[in-house]
């Protein structure tokens, strides 16, 4: 098994000292390149056809990530952290650690080549701000995305960050992605995510998608709205529910009444009640459909 890191503070060093009218290709062909397969399985090529196109920089800047124009003096300080050879080894280590994981349960890992590196976030994106300063993108096999605004509090709670993310690697090993996605299959596949993380780090790690939400809100609010949306496909019906209202707003899509991450609290608290009741590991729940676990859960939306 193969892990390369792409060690992106060396390349922000780099844009940051080159021309402007240099940058947004170095951006696109030394650090976004490697994930050019995974940029292409969500239609996002690496140059527009056309000047100011849709492209891997647009796509950027519209999830948070600081855009190359965005990297000033003022980065300075985060791509220094970003060039620390020890935090590098730390996050090889969360993914080695993660993927051995599932092997020691007797899960075969399909893909065998692991492409990562970490993105400076736009600290000024509502993406940004309520997730803490961090997030990331591990949903295609083989290639993993951190974004954060690095600090002790990011760079503290990394490691469980990525093994969520791992967690979804190796969960799309086993399950075809389908863009029709019910807002039930992506909270088993969110509530999996998490649980995975929290059993490698401890629930101190938690993420903010979790964390945030208070149990009363949770009963109350969150899973009377989420049940009656269960079935909704596709990502235009499924973002409020499962990001919450400012998210979604922010794509154009329809409120539906729900906080941040509403869908990932829900998510994570079905699948405790689906190890609860069935004792199955998180590891072997991962690579199972679905529906297998719905079945098994029909009970959480009663309690």
């Amino acid at each position: 098994m193969e892990i390369k890191a792409i060690e992106s503070g060396k390349i922000y060093e780099k844009i940051l000292r080159a021309a402007k009218e240099k940058r947004a290709d170095l951006y696109r062909y030394e650090l976004m390149k490697p994930f050019e397969t995974k940029w292409k399985c969500i239609q996002v090529p690496l140059k527009a056809k056309v000047k100011g196109g849709y492209d891997v920089v647009m796509a950027s800047r519209m999830l948070g990530i600081l855009a190359p124009e965005q990297i000033d003096e003022g980065c300075k300080a985060w791509i220094q952290q970003l060039k620390d050879e020890k935090l590098w080894q730390a996050c090889t280590a969360s993914i080695k650690k993660a993927l051995e994981r599932f092997e020691a349960s007797g899960i075969q890992i399909q893909v065998q080549d692991y492409q990562y590196t970490l993105l400076l976030a736009n600290s000024e994106s509502p993406y940004v701000k309520l997730s803490n300063g961090y997030f990331g993108d591990g949903g295609i096999p083989g290639y993993i995305l951190m974004i954060l605004t690095p600090n002790d509090y990011t760079l503290r709670r990394l490691p469980a960050a990525i093994a969520h993310e791992c967690n979804h690697n190796v969960r799309y090993q086993y399950i075809k992605w389908n863009n029709q996605v019910t807002l039930a299959e992506m909270m088993v596949t969110e509530g999996l995510a998490e649980h995975f993380a929290v059993s490698l780090y401890g629930k101190e790690y938690l993420g903010p998608w979790v964390s945030k939400t208070s149990q009363r809100e949770l009963e109350t609010i969150i899973k009377p709205i989420i049940k009656k949306g269960l079935d909704k496909q596709g990502l235009d019906q499924i973002t409020a529910y499962l990001y919450g209202d400012e998210l979604a707003a922010l794509q154009g899509y329809f409120p539906v009444g729900l906080p941040y991450c509403a869908g990932y609290a829900c998510g994570y608290a079905m699948i405790q009640y689906y190890l609860d009741q069935t004792g199955d590991s998180i590891e072997k729940a991962t690579i199972r459909p679905a529906q297998e676990i719905l079945k098994e859960v029909e009970g959480f939306w009663d309690e």
